[in-house]
């Protein structure tokens, strides 16, 4: 399917209505001619950003969304982008709306890590 600028509103209008919130890390690997039109493709999808890529087409992408199932959305999004010859889910993490909100302090981190 080839790579056309659309928007795809996975985040629901109002963040702060959500009762969770989830965040994913994918390994993409796509062809090496269309990394740059698989990263631009990523960059329009809300909830999506590319942190890391290789000239051999591999990219490290984050999806963040309302529910698992946005997630699993945006990662089928990503299998159907024109060059992909994979896109594998290496981290899933959910916790409810209000746990994300909370500042952690210092306590909570081991020493030497500050």
């Amino acid at each position: 399917m080839p790579i056309t600028p659309r928007f795809i509103h996975i985040q629901p209008e109002a963040p702060e209505a959500c009762e969770e919130w989830h965040v994913a890390g994918v390994a993409v690997h796509c062809t090496p001619a269309r990394i740059a039109g698989v990263a631009g493709a990523v960059a329009l999808m809300t909830g999506a950003e590319v942190h890391a890529s290789s000239p051999e087409g591999k990219l490290v992408v984050t999806l963040e969304g309302p529910t698992a199932r946005a997630i699993a959305a945006q990662l089928e999004v990503l299998h159907q982008l024109e060059g992909v010859l994979s896109a594998a889910l290496v981290y899933q993490h959910g916790e409810d709306a209000a746990s994300m909100a909370e500042e952690m302090g210092h306590e909570l981190q081991p020493q030497g890590l500050h």
